[in-house]
């Protein structure tokens, strides 16, 4: 502390001060005292951070063992050290000096501890620290929350949510932030929603629907619960949005099966966006990602220019994303090219390079890019396996793919998720072997899910195996009463085998639970246009041109061989009405659009949103012969690459 000496109340002036006037006259010399102790106090203390911001940890614990005088600040400094070192040993012995010094209850370090325990994966102990605090702020219950946010407990924190407000402590901006990012933070998604439509009232009636960040993230969580119509009524609402807002509902719509309206955002956000909150990286990961499911490539196309004027092509997620649109646009060739003139891969990468061969039928090729990974020393992901499980699957690759997954577990550690399991039930089932692949989910380590029995059913449906078709369906109908797709497979099933009363049973049941079936729906890219068709479609301009076309061309196409596959309607109905709604089939009429407006030159590339029914595709086999066409038509399973009447499944899918 600085003291300042005054003279003495009886002090005589000197005698030359008494000759000069008052006026005149110097202020008296005061004299300055150091306490030396206090001093040295504060000189160590400020040492020690900077010591801290240099990133020399060990001398400033070492001179820290040494301060007799600690104050908050120095040990904010020093947590926050051990945090960006992930220095456990250290950051341990700051909690016990901290405690030793009578700190333990400060609310402010509370929360550096519980943040530094949270970085170091020790939930636990942020769980402690939190516990033994007994004046607990705001800010220590939103580090927690944050802390068990990020380790996936979600429902720890909405249990601790509703229990701090029942003790009256408000929460703010931050506190809803973390309970909604709680409600998608936990396997049990179903039974945390209405947590999540209550926290969004809350937010409203407390008068936190302002605040961007909140609102954003209540998009985000209605899109991890796939509640797209909720999503969109919170952003369509926000007075205020900015990039990361726009991305949310960008990423909700492209990953909700809706990536036409995510293609169309983009476009609203690139008019109504200012240029220095244009879309970054996570937005065009998004956008390739709607390309990629629309198999828009010349959409596609344009991002990549975007992406290069804007110096997003050294970032890592979207160049993989630009690898598997390509790839998912079938250009194989250019997808491989973008992937070789990477500076860096990691597995993302590889994986994207290895699904979209899979995806095309190539399954030695996509083998063959896992084995140069493997030898780049980079290591698989469980990712890794399901993508080159899926290109055995597409390949029919049965051996290897059983050697796959042995390996998975044997040689790298991977331990089988419900993913993989299905997975190598498709691949069994589509080679038909049924049997084998019922013994396989019999033998599962695992309970097996709806993914896995949906395999099965799958499957059965393609070889109209009608037991085993019933056994998965009869699970499935327990495990996902209100998914319609599953009575469709098991209809299919019976109507190939001429089982009609066993079709007209499943379709009332259908009926008497409310569901309906998910329409087909395709489409196609033409002049940069995204055009969607449905086969009860009457409200295109060209819709009576179209079915002309599919006639006239139906009728040539049985003169030189082609036979409607009319068995995969499922009504008990005449021949000829059958050949009318098979021949209303929305990637027909997608197909039809595209020779009547893309020149001769110019492949023709479908999407479809189910898998390519028995005559869809024996009929694109027909035209791609006889009109000379190359046409590429991706449906949910996998690419069907047409070409001279071959179709580069072989007639395996």
């Amino acid at each position: 502390m600085w003291a300042l000496s005054s003279p003495q109340p009886n002090a005589q002036p000197s005698p030359s001060s008494a000759f000069i006037p008052r006026s005149s006259r110097k202020p008296p010399v005061c004299f300055v005292s150091l306490n030396p102790s206090t001093s040295t106090t504060a000189d160590n203390n400020q040492l020690i951070q900077s010591l801290c911001k240099q990133g020399n940890l060990k001398r400033a614990v070492k001179l820290m063992s040494e301060e007799s005088n600690p104050t908050q600040r120095t040990y904010e400094h020093l947590i926050l050290s051990c945090i960006h070192q992930s220095s456990l040993v250290d950051a341990q012995w700051v909690h016990r000096h901290l405690h030793e010094n009578g700190f333990d209850q400060d609310p402010f370090l509370a929360t550096k501890l519980i943040n530094m325990y949270s970085s170091l994966d020790l939930i636990d102990d942020a769980r402690k620290v939190f516990d033994k605090t007994r004046k607990r702020t705001i800010y220590v219950y939103n580090a927690l929350f944050r802390a068990l946010s990020l380790a996936g407990h979600g429902e720890e924190v909405l249990n601790l949510y509703r229990t701090m407000s029942s003790l009256g402590m408000p929460s703010d901006r931050f506190t809803y932030t973390y309970a909604l990012k709680a409600c998608v933070a936990s396997e049990c998604l179903v039974s945390l929603l209405w947590k999540g439509k209550e926290i969004h009232a809350h937010i409203l009636r407390h008068g936190y629907g302002g605040f961007v960040h909140i609102m954003t993230t209540l998009v985000d969580m209605y899109a991890k619960f796939g509640c797209v119509a909720y999503a969109s009524a919170v952003f369509n609402q926000m007075a205020v949005k900015n990039v990361v807002s726009w991305s949310a509902m960008i990423a909700c719509y492209a990953k909700n099966g809706k990536a036409f309206e995510a293609l169309k955002l983009f476009r609203e956000m690139m008019l109504k966006t200012e240029e220095d909150v244009g879309p970054n990286s996570v937005t065009m990961v998004s956008v390739l990602q709607a390309c990629a499911a629309l198999a828009a490539l010349e959409q596609g196309k344009l991002i990549h220019g975007y992406i290069l004027r804007n110096g997003l092509d050294t970032i890592l997620p979207v160049i993989s994303a630009l690898v598997t649109m390509y790839a998912r646009c079938g250009k194989l060739e250019v997808a491989q090219q973008v992937f070789d003139g990477m500076d860096k891969r990691d597995v993302v990468s590889w994986n994207s390079l290895i699904s979209g061969f899979g995806a095309h039928g190539h399954g030695k090729k996509a083998i063959d890019i896992f084995k140069d990974m493997i030898s780049c020393g980079i290591s698989p992901s469980p990712v890794s396996f399901v993508s080159l499980l899926g290109a055995c699957s597409h390949a029919g690759l049965v051996d290897e793919g059983r050697a796959l997954f042995q390996a998975m577990r044997k040689e790298y550690g991977i331990i089988p998720s419900v993913e993989h399991y299905a997975s190598m039930v498709d691949l069994l089932g589509r080679a038909n072997k049924l049997e084998e692949a019922a013994k396989f989910i019999d033998d599962m380590r695992i309970e097996p899910g709806p993914k896995v029995w949906g395999s099965l059913l799958g499957s059965s449906r393609i070889h109209c195996n009608v037991e085993f078709a019933e056994r998965a369906s009869t699970k499935l109908f327990q495990l996902e009463p209100a998914n319609a797709g599953n009575y469709v497979l098991l209809a299919d099933t019976y109507a190939e085998a001429g089982k009609w009363d066993e079709v007209k049973r499943v379709k009332k049941l259908l009926e008497s639970r409310g569901l309906q079936k998910v329409p087909g729906r395709s489409w196609i890219e033409v002049k940069r246009q995204i055009h969607s068709f449905v086969s009860t479609d009457e409200f295109n301009p060209q819709i009576e041109q179209l079915h002309a076309l599919l006639c006239e061309l139906s009728s040539e196409m049985k003169e030189k061989g082609y036979v409607p596959q009319i068995k995969v309607v499922l009504y008990d109905l005449g021949e000829e009405e059958k050949e009318r709604i098979v021949l209303g089939h929305s990637e027909k009429l997608a197909l039809a659009f595209g020779l009547i407006n893309t020149s001769n030159a110019e492949p023709i590339r479908i999407t479809k949103n189910l898998r390519l029914c028995e005559d869809c595709h024996s009929f694109t086999k027909f035209i791609s012969k006889f009109a000379r066409k190359e046409i590429l038509v991706r449906d949910v399973n996998r690419f069907h690459h047409f070409r001279d009447g071959v179709c580069s499944c072989g007639d395996y899918w």
